[in-house]
Formats: structure tokens, sequence, C-alpha cells
């Protein structure tokens, strides 16, 4: 099965953007579900293994520490070997690595091959829109974005309910299974309709840049980690955290300074790349990546639901992020991405605070529109976010634009998830209580509002046309002014 020409490609180039963009957001529906759907299997899958359900823990922290290793490889990769080329092998070690996982018969045999998976999910994000902003113009990039974005707004959130009904029903290694079929279609689909492409001039690696990188991002993402389980000791996740902002900032000077750096930095002088990513992107994301950590628990523990209700009542905020899908692209063409990013992200800080005011008490008609509500205004930040980080981005930075996005990102969620557990384990010490109560969550709530909200405002230092030739705002009404008859 060959890919689809070259010839092809340019005779439709937005249906082939749309190709490219709906078979990478396959790949990254399997690959986040993957990582959200085995949260609720591990008791089962220590039992499986003669080992307490906490010891399983480290399934998840050496996917993630494989992860954190390789994403700063990734753009090199794609440039050197081409970005389709190392998508098929990351979609194939990730599927073989799944179906491994599977078949796993102890706990050592679980470990290697979840730190296989790691590797193909290490390349498989930033790879994948690598693909997308080279075979997206500018003005297609809104709607690709778009689809692309969809399943890190989703996997999280069906990923539990998902993983616990097959769980009960069927068996925790069909969580791995079900990667299979997903994996297959999504290796065939990327053999017939993704053109090939490699760079012409592939710099030679910068050995240096990626150890430090790597080593920085991995102490870093695994302190932040640890913040969750308190019980496991301050002092190592304060070292580890210490360390990684350390080693980070060696890398950057490093980098800055190299003559064929891993990563390239000039994208963070693009104003709108920074702004999305480095600057408010990032402290927005952490209250984005921290809601859909926070709701599942406040459901079960603080309202007293079981599972199945809980698992109801998210499904409200399912059906908002997916609702938001049709009318984000005209909403950004009409208002600009200032304009939304700045109300849009008001509204869903507002939302997220909202939910310290609800209790078992309120009425279920409110609870699911405050859902609805956080579901929508999140969509559309999420994708606007995406979007507007690529705008601006030349062609030769696009490989170190995606890293950068892609490492960055997986610092948003795992900040956002620590500072939401280390709202909760304060408000929990300062109480002098043994367990977590509602007024516990409330406070979490109003303070990952507020930096939604505090972060909101900074999107206002974006000029108005900003990803104007991306969104059509502006741009679109001076082309049809221009074009009207002299009086």
């Amino acid at each position: 099965m060959t890919a689809v020409s070259e010839t092809e490609a340019s005779a439709d180039p937005a249906g082939n953007s749309r190709r490219v963009a709906l078979i990478v957001a396959i790949a990254f529906f399997m690959q986040l579900l993957d990582s959200t759907i085995i949260s609720t299997s591990l008791p089962q899958m220590g039992a499986s293994f003669g080992v307490p359900a906490v010891a399983m823990s480290i399934g998840i922290t050496v996917y993630m520490l494989t992860m954190a290793v390789f994403v700063p490889l990734s753009g090199w990769l794609a440039d050197r070997f081409g970005a389709r080329n190392i998508f098929l092998a990351a979609i194939a070690l990730f599927t073989l690595a799944s179906l491994a996982c599977g078949f796993s018969r102890n706990l050592t045999e679980f470990v290697v091959t979840r730190a296989v998976q790691g590797l193909g999910s290490a390349l498989m994000t930033p790879v994948g829109r690598i693909l997308v902003l080279r075979n997206a113009s500018k003005s297609e990039l809104l709607n690709a974005t778009a689809l692309i974005t969809w399943p890190a707004l989703f996997a999280p959130v069906v990923g539990p309910v998902l993983g616990g009904f097959i769980t009960t029903y069927l068996s925790w290694r069909w969580n791995f299974f079900i990667n299979i079929p997903l994996g297959m279609i999504g290796l065939a689909l990327v053999a017939r309709f993704i053109p090939g492409d490699r760079e012409a001039d592939a710099k030679p690696l910068d050995w240096p840049g990626f150890f430090l990188t790597s080593l920085g991002l991995a102490c870093l993402l695994y302190g932040l980690e640890r913040i969750a389980h308190p019980e496991d000791g301050a002092l190592p996740t304060v070292g580890l955290i210490v360390a990684g902002v350390v080693v980070g900032w060696v890398a950057v000077r490093h980098l800055r300074r190299a003559p064929h750096p891993l990563l390239d930095l000039s994208s963070f002088k693009v104003q709108t790349f920074a702004i999305s990513t480095l600057a408010a992107g990032t402290i927005f994301r952490v209250a984005i990546n921290a809601t859909p950590f926070l709701l599942p628990l406040l459901f079960q523990v603080g309202f007293g639901l079981s599972p199945v209700d809980a698992g109801m009542m998210i499904l409200a905020y399912f059906l908002g992020n997916l609702g938001m899908k049709t009318v984000t692209t005209p909403t950004l063409r009409r208002f600009g991405f200032r304009s939304v990013m700045v109300v849009n992200g008001i509204i869903a800080s507002a939302s997220i605070m909202a939910c310290a005011a609800i209790s078992p008490q309120t009425p279920q008609a409110l609870v699911v529109a405050l859902m609805l509500i956080a579901g929508l205004t999140r969509s559309m930040q999420f994708t606007a976010l995406n979007t507007l980080a690529f705008a601006d981005i030349a062609a030769g930075q696009r490989s170190s634009a995606a890293t950068l996005s892609s490492m960055l990102q997986q610092v948003a969620m795992l900040f956002g998830v620590a500072v939401a557990a280390a709202i909760l384990n304060l408000s929990q010490i300062a109480r002098d209580r043994p367990a977590l109560d509602l007024v516990d969550f409330r406070a979490a709530f109003l303070v990952i509002g507020v930096i939604g909200l505090v972060s909101s405002f900074r999107f206002l230092v974006l000029p108005k046309t900003a990803g104007a030739e991306v969104s059509g705002h502006i741009a679109g009404t001076e082309i049809e002014f221009s074009r009207r008859p002299q009086d």
C-alpha cells in the first residue's frame, strides 16, 4: 500500500489537510485514551500480578518518564528520517507494546512494555503535529487543529469511565487490546493517505542538548507527579523539581549557543507562539487540566456518588466538549483570537469557580448545565490556544515548535493535577481532618478558577489582528472591502 502522491495531494490541498488531521486525530485518541483508561484498573492488575495496587503506579510513572526522555528527540527524527516514517514507526511501536501489555504475566514484563509504549507515545504527538503543520495552509490550520484537539478533550473524560466498564465486565487486559484495531487502522490510513517528506539538510544530532533537555524534563515531570502523592515524602519531590528547573536552565543556555541545537528556541520570539505555549497559555492549561482531575473526585468523595453515577455527571462535561466543536471555527473567524480567548477564558474560569458552589443538594439540572458550560468553554479555549500557537510559525521552525509545544503541554498537564492535589491536601491539613470533605474541593475549584481568570486577562497583550491569517478575522473583511468597485 503506497502513500498518496504529492500530485494528488496538491490537487485537493484542503481535502488532503483534513485527511491528514483526521488520521493524526485517530492516533492521538488511541494514545491519550491509553494514558487515562488504566487508572481505574490498577487494583485488578495488581491482583493479577500478585502485588499491591499501589505498586502498579510504576506502570504509569515509567510511561511518563519514557515520554519525557524521548519527546525532545522527536523533531530531529522527523527531519532526519521523514515525519511520515517516524509517525508510522510510533504507531507500530505503540500498538505492539499495547498487545504485549495485555499479555504481561508479571509486573516486570508490564513495566518493560509500558516503557516501549511511552517511546511510541513520545514520538506520536509532536510528529503528528508536524505532519498537520506541513500539510495545512494558514487558512486550513484552524479546521485542522480543531480536528486534532478533540482527542485531548475527550480521552481524559471518557477514559476512566470506559476503563471501569471494561475492567468490570471484561478484563483489564482489554484496556490494552482495544488499541490493536485502532493502531492497525491508523497504520493503514497513514500508509495510504499521508505523503512522505524529509528535510533536505538534516542537522547532526545535538547529543548534549538531547541529554540535558531529556534529563531536565524527566526530573521536572516526575517531581510534579509526586506532588499528588504526599505520602512519598516532600524532600525527594522538591529535590526533583529543583533539579529539573536547574538542568532545564542549563539546557536552555546550551540550546541558545549550540551551532546545531536539538531545539530551535527562536519560536519563542514569535509572540503568538510564546503567549500560547509558554506564558498565559501554560497557566490557563493548568486550570484546563486540573478540572477533569477534580470533578470525578468531587462527585465520588464530596457528593458520595457511586462511580457509575459520577461517570454520568462527567458525561455532561464530555458532551459540552463535543458540542463546542461545531461553533469554534465560525466563532474565531467572527471575533478573532484575542477577543475569544479573553471572554471565553473568563467564562471558563467562572464556570470552574462555580463548581465550588454546588453540593449534593443542588438540583441535578443545574449541575448538568454547569458541566455543559464548563465543557463548552474548555473546548473553545483549548482549540484556540493550540491553533494560535502555530499561526505565525515559519516552515523552518515547525519541527522544534511542535516539540516544544508538546513538552510544555506535558508540564502543564502534570502541573494542573499537582496544583489541584496540593490544594486538596493543604486544605485537609489546615482543617486537621483525616479525610477530604466538600470544603476542600471548594477551595481547590476557587484557586484553580482564579488561576484561569488571571491568565485570561493576559491575552489582552495580543494585537486585535493576532492570528488573523489563520482565523480570517479582520483580514477577510479587509479583502472583501478592497474588492469593492471604486465610487
